[in-house]
């Protein structure tokens, strides 16, 4: 299994992660839970040691899946999940305040059914708490057990300036990024090199634009979010510009015998240093691809074609 060490801290991770966003059943289509349960052990077993998760995801069901699929493996495994997202009276909105974390730490160590969480996450920032009072709170948490250490998400160049005073607080971040989505490229690497996180990618398949299954003529039921505009990687011009990429690939995984979805992750895996890949996983079939996406390298030709393709 191939495996990186977390900037600043001692966890060592599989640099394939397990997203958790599908384990909430919702948005994803048809899912079926034993399937979730079943991608769980099997990766365990595969030595895929990284879960990612987030407490809105499903309204906490994907942690109570994760936590159910764990069982005694828990202690086995490194377990990510985020907070700031509530969901209150049918509005969502973002806070940091001491009163939630605490809230949604404690909500989320039972959904997981754990006492610790080795990656506690900003999933989004409120603006209005200052990152000083967040890191205190994350602070005294991970002084009492509950964390081990503490994350970012969905940052950019315009948040460096307000965290470059806390380099080395926290280990990592996460943003939006694959072959299908560079905008947050030179952010990335940016932030990663001045903050020194390790920066994990979220959709690394373009919510599955780029595992090869998809056409111009795609259509998804009112139960995948994937129906919606705003997920433009399956509509317009955006879902032309996509399948052209999508071509690349599989002329490539022709030539070197791997899945196209594992293709676009190695990707990123080569082209981003010392990056970790979150795919979210519904069945074990999309594992087992997925998985193939560790321990080679993608050829420089190879990488030099789909960054010429994808830009």
């Amino acid at each position: 299994m191939e495996k990186i060490k977390i900037k600043n801290s001692d966890l060592e991770v599989s640099r394939l992660c397990i997203g958790g966003c599908p384990m909430g059943g919702y948005g994803w289509g048809k899912v079926s839970d034993d399937d979730l349960i079943d991608v769980i052990n099997q990766a365990v077993e595969m030595g895929i040691n990284f879960f990612d998760n987030a407490d809105t995801y499903g309204l906490g069901k994907s942690e109570e899946t994760l936590g159910k699929g764990l069982g005694n493996k828990r202690k086995d495994v490194v377990i990510g999940t985020k907070f700031g997202v509530r969901v209150e009276n049918g509005k969502t909105f973002y806070d940091n305040s001491k009163e939630w974390i605490n809230t949604a730490l404690e909500n989320s160590l039972r959904r997981l059914n754990t006492d610790y969480i080795d990656l506690y996450q900003v999933h989004y920032r409120d603006n209005v708490t200052p990152i000083g009072e967040v890191i205190e709170t994350l602070k005294e948490l991970q002084q009492k057990g509950y964390i081990r250490y503490f994350g970012l998400s969905n940052i950019h160049q315009k948040d460096v300036e307000e965290l470059k005073d806390y380099k080395g607080e926290f280990v990592s971040f996460q943003d939006e990024y694959s072959l299908a989505c560079r905008k947050n490229e030179e952010d990335m690497l940016d932030i990663s090199s001045k903050l020194e996180m390790t920066s994990l990618t979220w959709g690394s398949l373009g919510q599955g634009i780029l595992t090869g299954k998809y056409d111009e003529k795609a259509m998804f039921g009112k139960d995948d979010r994937r129906s919606r505009d705003i997920y433009v990687n399956f509509h317009g011009d955006k879902l032309l510009k996509n399948l052209e990429i999508v071509k690349e690939l599989k002329a490539i995984s022709e030539e070197i015998n791997k899945p196209v979805p594992a293709i676009a992750m190695r990707w990123i895996l080569d082209y981003l240093p010392n990056s970790i890949v979150l795919a979210g996983t519904k069945n074990p079939k999309q594992l087992k691809s997925n998985v193939e996406c560790l321990g080679w390298e993608l050829d420089k030709e190879f990488i030099d074609r789909l960054d010429r393709i994808s830009k």
